[in-house]
C-alpha cells in the first residue's frame, strides 16, 4: 500500500480536562492498537503518540516494541504492519521536527476538535489540498476534553468538526479519526451496476 501525505499525532498533552485544566491524560491500549490499524488502513506515513511524561512513554515504547520485533511480531504480523508506522513523541514540536526530517519539509498542522470554529476548512477543502500537494500535513487529536486555545491558535489551519443530527457531539477519538480518514483519504467509491 502507498503511503499518503497525511499522519496523525494523538495528543496526551497540552489538552483539557472537563474543567477546562489543562492536563496530562494517561494513553490507552485501545488508542495505540485501533488507531494505528485505522491509520494503516488509510495509508496514513505516521502516528504519533504525543506525551511528555517519560513513564507514560517507556511504556508506549514497550507496547510499540513487542508487536514490532518482540513476540507479537511473529505472533500477529498485521499488528506488526499497523504499529510500524507508530513514533512516541515527547511533544507536538518533536513530532512536527520528525516528521520534517523524514519528509524534508515542515508538515502543514491541522487543529481538530467538536466545536465549531471560524475560518474551519470543509472536510472536501482539504481533501482537495491533500490531492494537489506532496507535502506532508499532520492532523491534531486531543484526548481528554479536547486541544487546548493554544494549539488551535498555533495550528496552520483547522479542520471542521463532525456533526450528527442532533446536538450531542462528543465522539470517541478512535471513530473520529476513522470518520474523518474516510471523508479525507478514502478510495472513491465505485458505483455497480
Amino acid at each position: 500500500m502507498s503511503m499518503c501525505n497525511l499522519s496523525v499525532a494523538l495528543l496526551h498533552h497540552p489538552v483539557y480536562n472537563k474543567h477546562r485544566q489543562v492536563v496530562t491524560t494517561a494513553f490507552t491500549n485501545l488508542d495505540i492498537h485501533d488507531i494505528a490499524r485505522t491509520a494503516r488502513t488509510f495509508g496514513l506515513s505516521r502516528y504519533y503518540l504525543v506525551t511528555p511524561s517519560l513513564e507514560q512513554q517507556q511504556l508506549l515504547q514497550r507496547v510499540v516494541n513487542h508487536w514490532d520485533n518482540g513476540w507479537g511480531a511473529t505472533y500477529n504480523p498485521d499488528r506488526r504492519e499497523a504499529l510500524s508506522i507508530v513514533k512516541v513523541s515527547a511533544n507536538l514540536a518533536a513530532a512536527v521536527a520528525d516528521l520534517q526530517q523524514e519528509s524534508g519539509r515542515k508538515p502543514v498542522t491541522i487543529a481538530t476538535g467538536a466545536a465549531e470554529r471560524p475560518g474551519s476548512l470543509s472536510f472536501q477543502t482539504l481533501r482537495e489540498r491533500l490531492q494537489q500537494s506532496d507535502q506532508q500535513h499532520l492532523l491534531l487529536l486531543g484526548t481528554g476534553w479536547g486541544l487546548t486555545h493554544e494549539l488551535f491558535e498555533q495550528a496552520d489551519c483547522i479542520l471542521e468538526p463532525i456533526r450528527g443530527p442532533g446536538e450531542y457531539n462528543h465522539l470517541p477519538v478512535r471513530s473520529a479519526l476513522a470518520i474523518m480518514l474516510d471523508r479525507l483519504v478514502s478510495a472513491p467509491h465505485i458505483n455497480a451496476t
